[in-house]
């Protein structure tokens, strides 16, 4: 047998197993499993949300249905009730081998009323995400990972077609967002980076954050900040509290008991001074007048 042909079948093994996920997650059936629940609080003043001048991006007439009322859209990344318990905190159990299926293989993101929705969500490494337009309007899908040791990298960049159930001749029409044709990307996350994050091209007030998860042991807080996180095998594990727009993540060992509820609270500190110099102008650099036509932005869905 030809000696340089087994040597690259060797070569070829060994960069397998070299490349080769460390963890392997293994679904079994959970008896007698405990339950983690909790709430997320931020701590200081909310920050202020980026603003855009719709006039500088295509389509002001129609994403302008979100805005403030003089033709700004915010992008609030902090979303908190009267008590300051915040929303869209991914927490997640960390070192659980064996556990409970995936119920979310793919997540499904929405481009609606030029938003992505959810604003935070998970993702698993070598599958994928599935975007589906909700508008009349163009958007152009750029996605990247990033870790604050390693930086960002693209992960892939493709047009997302306008809706063709919805007409574009009546942008301020309360359609009922009919799905579009569904774009699916499969992408793989490298160096260890653990952050996904979507932009459109075109509108670049529309963000989605997600966080890479290697087992189904992870929850979202809902509006009051609630997670609730169950059929977990007992043991010893590490959470992880996670917010898009705070640098730093939380961490906490925690003891899982058989048929227990634990819980545990966390409070996320708030950004403090100037984060951007996204804000809003009076009067803004370009009004309408810069477009040499007529113009109208009237926030027929939310005023921000």
């Amino acid at each position: 047998m030809d000696r340089q042909w087994i040597r690259g079948v060797c070569w070829c093994v060994l960069t397998l197993l070299l490349t080769a996920p460390a963890f392997a997650y293994e679904v079994i059936e959970v008896r007698d499993g405990g339950t983690m629940t909790g709430i997320v609080t931020l701590l200081g003043p909310v920050p202020q949300p980026k603003a855009y001048n719709l006039v500088t991006f295509p389509d002001p007439e129609y994403c302008g249905r979100i805005s403030n009322g003089d033709g700004w859209r915010l992008l609030r990344d902090f979303t908190v009730d009267g008590a300051s318990r915040l929303k869209d905190v991914i927490v997640v159990l960390e070192g659980v081998s064996a556990g409970k299926p995936f119920s979310v293989s793919i997540p499904r993101v929405e481009a609606r009323d030029c938003q992505f929705l959810p604003f935070a969500t998970v993702v698993r490494d070598g599958h994928g995400v599935e975007i589906v337009n909700m508008d009349p309007v163009m958007h152009d899908i750029q996605a990247y990972e990033t870790s604050r040791s390693h930086g960002t990298r693209v992960l892939f960049n493709s047009p997302l077609p306008f809706n063709h159930k919805h007409k574009r001749g009546d942008m301020h029409a309360m359609h009922n967002h009919l799905p579009g044709r569904s774009m699916v990307q499969q992408f793989a996350m490298s160096k260890g980076r653990k952050t996904f994050v979507m932009q459109c091209g075109f509108h670049a007030y529309m963000e989605s954050w997600a966080l890479t998860v290697d087992n189904p042991y992870y929850a979202i807080t809902n509006h009051e900040g609630q997670f609730v996180i169950d059929r977990i095998p007992p043991g010893d594990y590490r959470l992880t509290v996670w917010h898009p727009s705070i640098k730093q993540p939380l961490e906490q060992a925690v003891t899982i008991r058989v048929n227990e509820t634990s819980s545990v609270n966390f409070e996320l500190q708030a950004p403090v001074g100037r984060r951007t110099s996204l804000t809003v102008q009076r009067p803004p650099r370009f009004g309408p007048e810069a477009l040499g036509r007529p113009l109208t932005i009237q926030p027929l869905v939310e005023r921000q």
